[in-house]
């Protein structure tokens, strides 16, 4: 399968882009400063570029099966550069047949189906107080993603570890989690769904 991979420079982005390569994909992927990104094989193309211009958007999606993207907010400006992008990408989906994205969020962006304790209203609360714009911006990509006629999923995470891989997951909805979640088992878990329905629509938080 060809995929464009969005938010590949960063750390979970690196695991996303290698597990897919081991995994036979062919990778298509967007980069500011390509010369910075490390990992080189024969089924990676890294494209320069940003997600604020709708060309370069575009040169990535175009002849690719799938999109998945573990885009976030560096910064908690009132800029909304990832729902801009976020813009882009469903746009130039569509316009080149391209059906599945695969995106990621934090599990502060609530689903209907979230079961919230106390502490993860607390943690909300914190996290809309510290990070309001960040906050936002991520709640207008997956009300945008949500609302498009792709198929979509919305992989919503906990706070990320840097710890290997461990291959088991808690899998349901804010509530029935646990407060962590490494990059690897992350990214392993979004390509899954490349070739597996049972998420299709749906916005599942995942931990380990």
């Amino acid at each position: 399968m060809k995929v464009a991979v969005f938010g590949g420079t960063g750390k979970t982005g690196q695991h996303l882009v290698q597990q897919a390569l081991e995994l036979g994909h062919e990778v298509v992927m967007l980069a500011r400063t390509p010369s910075n990104f490390t990992i080189q094989h024969p089924k990676l193309t890294v494209l320069q570029g940003d997600i604020v211009d709708a060309a370069c958007v575009e040169a990535t999606i175009q002849g690719v099966d799938a999109v998945v993207s573990v885009l976030g907010p560096r910064s908690n400006k009132p800029e909304f550069i990832i729902s801009k992008g976020t813009e882009h990408i469903l746009n130039a989906m569509k316009r080149h047949h391209v059906q599945r994205i695969i995106i990621s969020a934090g599990a502060g962006v609530r689903d209907p189906q979230d079961k919230p304790k106390f502490i993860d209203h607390f943690f909300g609360f914190l996290l809309n107080l510290l990070s309001k714009n960040a906050v936002e911006d991520m709640k207008q990509v997956v009300d945008k993603v949500r609302n498009s006629d792709r198929d979509w999923f919305v992989i919503r995470v906990p706070m990320l570890t840097d710890q290997p891989a461990q291959g088991t997951l808690k899998i349901g909805y804010v509530g029935d989690i646990t407060p962590r979640l490494s990059r690897a088992d992350m990214a392993a878990f979004m390509l899954k769904q490349l070739a597996d329905d049972t998420y299709l629509r749906k916005s599942p938080a995942i931990s380990n």
